[in-house]
Order: C-alpha cells, then structure tokens, then sequence
C-alpha cells in the first residue's frame, strides 16, 4: 500500500508501523547454547529424571555387580540402542534398548518379601547336602530371583527380608547403616542382672568386642528371657556374647528387623512390603 498522502508527505503513523517491523539489533549478551550435538547412529542422549547409569541397569537386572559390569562395558557387548557403549557412568533412558551379546536384558520390577522363618531351616540359595532352605518358603512370592539380606542360623526364627534391590540390601547389612535388630532370647538358666550390664558396655568374642545397644528382662517373662538390641550383623553374634558369659540360648527369634516387625504375620508365612515400608527403609539413614 502506498504510504504517501495526497501532497506527497509520508504518512507518520504508517512510518512508524514500518519502522516497528525493521529487526532490533541483535543483543550483545551470551546465552548458552541448549543444542545438543549427536552424531549420525549414536543413542539420543537422556535428559529424563528416571535417567540412570548403565552399570546400576545391569546390575539390577541381575546380570552382574556394578563393577562387573564397568568392566563388562570395556570389553564392548553392552549396546544402547544398537551403539556399543564402554563409556562408564553412561546414563540411559527408560525407553532405551539394552542388549549384551545380541540379547536384549530386561530390568526386573523390585521386590520386597518379609518371612517369618520357623526353626529347620538354613540362610542359603540351594543347599549340596539336601538340608531345607529358606528360599523354598518364599519360591512362590514372585517370578523375580531374590536373595536373603543378611542371615539367620538353622535354629533361629523370626523376620529375614528377601530383595533383588542390591543398593538397599547393602544398605542394611553394612555396619555403616546400624539396621536395628532385637531378639526375644530364652536362656538355659536365669540371666543376672551383671550379666546384662556386661552385654551392654561389650563382651570380648574371639572376633573382636561386640555389645549390646539395649539389654533387659521381657516384660511379663521370667528371668530366663531377655529382649535384646542390636545393630551388628556378625555370624550368630547374640549365641555368641550370651555363651561368653557362661549361658545356652535355647530359644533365639528375631522380632524387629530394621523397623519392620512380626505384626499380624504367622511363622512360615511372608508378606510383601508396602511402598511406604520400602521407602521408609530407602531414606532412613538409620534404621
């Protein structure tokens, strides 16, 4: 349209219309570049929140440990989406197709069981001399291949938590974390009162000192039984201190593992965990 008037002057409010489309100089300022440079056949990058690394994946998975899996990453059968990965901490994507081999490894779903394990039965995956196992109590639970976190001896009943979540099996069998563990303890004979003060300020076992973190008489029991607290996760540690001083646990079950209890949960039966269970036992530092 022409922008002039009848006496050949040009139209100020079509100028200044003009004017407002001519492009503004450009801003001096430096911005970051979002750009994502990929090169032709490598795997997209992952700026997803579920993002996690590769060697975690694998391990997950059950393949391997995570430092068995850096060290399968090196020898190049781990593809991301078709693209030989060796790069360690590589994060992937949910959507992300994971193969070792040629053969694609699917994340298990995370399971959680609580047993209360009755006496009988060993802390093992299979056992050679053909003794019972806890794994046979808990074979119909789930599809996924779980594993006892820590142990319970032949004799001793009471809660074991079954997992194929590593990073919080970990968790609660490292020292580090102090999993809070009580018993209900029946003795041989009446426990005097020294004897529960010693087991308190630690008793000398042949691997060290270990003590008690909480020591007493069961309410409503009789001097034969104590409840007792403890955080160390050392083979049959609670027969042990008691035998050093002079004592025989005739009954040994552990009612209390890492917050979780036996509550409405019968000898021989299991449970799967709550999310709000799991989560308490993820973000506890001390459980």
């Amino acid at each position: 349209m022409n922008t002039h008037n009848r006496r050949g002057k040009t139209d100020p409010s079509k100028g200044a219309e003009n004017k407002s489309k001519e492009p503004k100089p450009r801003d001096k300022r430096k911005y970051i570049d979002f750009k994502v440079k990929v090169k032709k056949g490598d795997p997209l990058p992952s700026f997803n929140e579920e993002a996690i690394r590769l060697n975690k994946y694998l391990s997950n998975a059950g393949l391997c440990s995570r430092r068995e899996a850096d060290v399968l990453m090196q020898t190049g059968v781990i593809t991301v989406n078709g693209k030989i990965i060796t790069e360690l901490g590589y994060k992937i994507a949910p959507t992300d197709v994971i193969q070792c081999n040629g053969e694609t490894i699917n994340a298990e779903k995370k399971r959680y069981v609580l047993l209360n394990k009755p006496k009988g039965f060993i802390t093992t995956m299979d056992d050679p001399q053909g003794r019972k196992t806890v794994m046979s109590l808990v074979r119909t639970a789930c599809r996924e291949r779980i594993y006892p976190v820590g142990r319970l001896d032949r004799e001793t009943t009471g809660l074991l938590l079954f997992t194929n979540d590593g990073d919080l099996a970990k968790k609660l069998t490292h020292p580090r974390y102090q999993a809070r563990k009580i018993y209900h303890v029946e003795l041989n004979k009446p426990v005097k009162s020294e004897d529960l003060e010693k087991l308190l300020r630690g008793v000398d076992l042949e691997d060290g000192k270990s003590r008690a973190d909480k020591a007493s008489f069961t309410e409503g029991g009789n001097s034969r039984e104590v409840g007792i607290e403890i955080h160390s996760g050392k083979n049959r540690i609670v027969r042990r201190m008691f035998e050093s001083l002079g004592y025989s646990v005739v009954k040994l079950d552990r009612v209390v593992f890492a917050g979780l209890t036996k509550k409405d949960l019968p000898r021989g039966m299991f449970r799967h965990l709550s999310e709000a269970e799991v989560s308490f036992l993820r973000m506890t530092k001390n459980v």
